[in-house]
């Protein structure tokens, strides 16, 4: 186990965290809305923990989807047709000693609506010191924005830090910022700000790797240039972390085809989905993803020519 070292952070919410340790319940069974488990892997479990929502209009995540089929999705769903607010379903897994968090979330200085993954953690009895590994699905900035505190310090202070080596290479790159276009160029500007924490400590892996004991590295590129997903092994049927391949639980199932805004190689994220759809149906993996409706598990269905997602109670 790590040894603790204090932080200014973790000297104001050590209270906190300690207190709330205290009534965290045996196997997460019952964590309350900050936190929920979501399976058991092995003698593991895997839980999600809300970051918090963002807050996105359609133009932005769907712009060449054909808009009358979008609109009627969406309604005949119940589901307001003028923008999205995804959740952000942040997974951590406890296996053995290990407590391994995979991305950190929005921090304070990416949208007002997200940025909540410090308190659920608090509220589930989880101090950030516990953490020892963090592996990332990609950089864009609710996935990592969340590394550091508004005093600039390491949130996980004990962790390991761990990235596809194609992602880290690609957000590193000083030639990305002048590539983004403008509107996202702070994306850039604020992954290699954070980046640049990790640059002695990182370490960098490949696709089809085992990033830890019972992680498959799954080449998920499409979203970003490096995405990656995480294949979990250890007992029953496997568990997907889809990261944001999959973003919709309506959309990214039943028209897996329509391209989505925040991919940044739309046809390539396209194959990527379809590839995914057909292992997670084929190899009856189970599936949880940081936009789900919370807390974000369940199973893949074929649906004829489409897919359906089926959350899991």
């Amino acid at each position: 186990m790590a040894l603790h070292h204090p932080t200014r952070r973790g000297v104001l919410k050590t209270g906190l965290a300690g207190a709330a340790a205290a009534t965290l319940p045996a196997g997460f069974a019952t964590l309350g809305p900050a936190a929920a488990l979501a399976f058991e892997i092995g003698d593991g479990a895997l839980m999600t923990v809300s970051d918090g929502n963002l807050v996105l209009p359609l133009d932005f995540s769907y712009p060449d989807a054909p808009r009358d089929d979008l609109v009627a999705l969406l309604a005949d769903n119940g589901l307001p047709t003028d923008g999205f607010e995804p959740p952000l379903n942040v997974p951590l897994l406890r296996s053995g000693e290990r407590v391994i968090l995979f991305d950190v979330g929005s921090g304070p200085n990416f949208m007002p609506s997200a940025g909540r993954l410090g308190d659920n953690l608090a509220a589930a009895g989880i101090d950030p010191a516990e953490v020892t590994d963090v592996v990332f699905t990609h950089a864009h900035p609710d996935h990592l924005w969340g590394l550091i505190d508004d005093f600039d310090e390491l949130v996980f202070a004990n962790a390991a830090y761990h990235m596809g080596r194609a992602e880290w290479d690609y957000w590193r790159d000083p030639g990305t910022v002048d590539a983004m276009p403008e509107a996202r160029k702070s994306f850039a500007v604020g992954a290699q700000n954070r980046l640049g924490y990790l640059e002695d400590m990182i370490t960098l892996f490949e696709p089809g790797a085992e990033v830890l004991p019972g992680v498959e590295a799954v080449d998920t590129s499409g979203h970003t240039p490096g995405h990656m997903s995480f294949v979990l092994h250890g007992g029953g049927d496997p568990v997907l972390i889809a990261g944001d391949a999959l973003l919709h639980h309506l959309i990214s199932f039943e028209h897996p085809k329509w391209p989505s805004g925040s991919d940044q190689n739309p046809e390539q994220g396209i194959a990527t989905r379809l590839q995914l759809l057909d292992r997670l149906v084929a190899d009856k993996v189970r599936v949880t993803a940081y936009h789900l409706p919370e807390p974000g598990k369940g199973r893949v269905e074929r649906d004829g020519d489409a897919f359906r997602y089926v959350a899991s109670t």
